[in-house]
């Protein structure tokens, strides 16, 4: 039987989010829903953040009432703090995704904060999840470079790694936020953190800038990673990462996986079908 690689597709928040036209809340359930009926065992449907700071995602809440919700599918949001879980659970967010960095001035520009005042402010995130058996994700940016800081020591990524496991229960996403890796970045990365982390916690969140995304991907499936993230039709980007355009590809990633014997679960065609409407309506070839 072929092996599982999990992919969380997180085009409802990390594809749209940097999107400076309104997108109706209507046609983000229709993602969602087109997207768990393709056979995504999660999506990321949205983030309940401050509207001010990313007004696309301000109607999280409209959104999340009106999904048609499939046993299948794990529908999680990105929560920066205790208000934004409260605001998650309420809504009902099967998993929560907290986010920090690898770089400090990243930190500050995403965050207002320090890695180490990220840590703080979501430290009640993770013992309330721990509590309510929430599953629970926590995001470390900039792990292979920085917009500002320039190239990023696997040592720093291994030591806020470290900080998070110590918090509590979570899964371990690493993002190459502005898509600088090489496979052999990958390689090196994942030598520094798995001697922390046990490969089913770990994700890897690729952003295809430099059009190196799926040989990454190819590396980590060589060296044991099982769990991605991606965006349908290579939506996505950081409004606080210049340089960030797009995800990699959920039906590449998908199709790669099916050429090196893997199994997804996901009907590719659906996804297609739904990043062309989606891609349609935000005026993109």
């Amino acid at each position: 039987m072929p092996e599982f690689v999990r992919i969380t597709d997180v085009g409802p928040r990390d594809g749209l989010q940097n999107e400076a036209a309104p997108v109706p809340t209507a046609a983000k359930v229709a993602l969602i829903d087109a997207l768990a009926g393709a056979g995504l065992p999660e999506v990321e449907a949205t983030a309940f953040v401050r509207s001010d700071l990313i007004p696309q995602l301000a109607d999280a809440a409209e959104v999340m009432s009106t999904i048609e919700r499939r046993p299948s599918t794990v529908y999680s949001t990105l929560v920066p703090n205790e208000r934004g879980f409260d605001a998650a659970v309420t809504a009902g967010t099967d998993k929560v995704a907290v986010f920090t960095a690898a770089s400090e001035t990243f930190s500050q520009r995403n965050t207002n904060t320090s890695i180490e005042g990220t840590l703080h402010r979501f430290a009640p995130v993770f013992a309330r999840c721990d509590a309510q058996e929430i599953p629970l994700r926590a995001y470390v940016s900039t792990v292979i470079a920085c917009p500002y800081d320039g190239p990023i020591d696997p040592s720093a990524v291994a030591n806020v790694v470290e900080q998070l496991l110590a918090m509590g229960p979570c899964e371990i996403d690493l993002g190459d936020t502005i898509g600088a890796a090489k496979p052999d970045d990958i390689e090196r990365l994942l030598e520094a953190v798995t001697p922390l982390v046990q490969m089913d916690q770990l994700v890897l969140h690729l952003h295809d800038t430099g059009g190196l995304a799926l040989a990454c991907a190819e590396r980590a499936l060589h060296l044991g990673v099982r769990h991605f993230d991606a965006s349908c039709g290579g939506l996505g980007g950081c409004p606080f990462a210049p340089g960030a355009p797009g995800n990699i590809s959920t039906v590449a990633l998908a199709k790669l996986c099916a050429s090196m014997g893997f199994e997804t679960g996901i009907d590719t065609i659906a996804v297609a079908d739904a990043a062309t409407t989606v891609r349609s309506l935000l005026n993109r070839d």
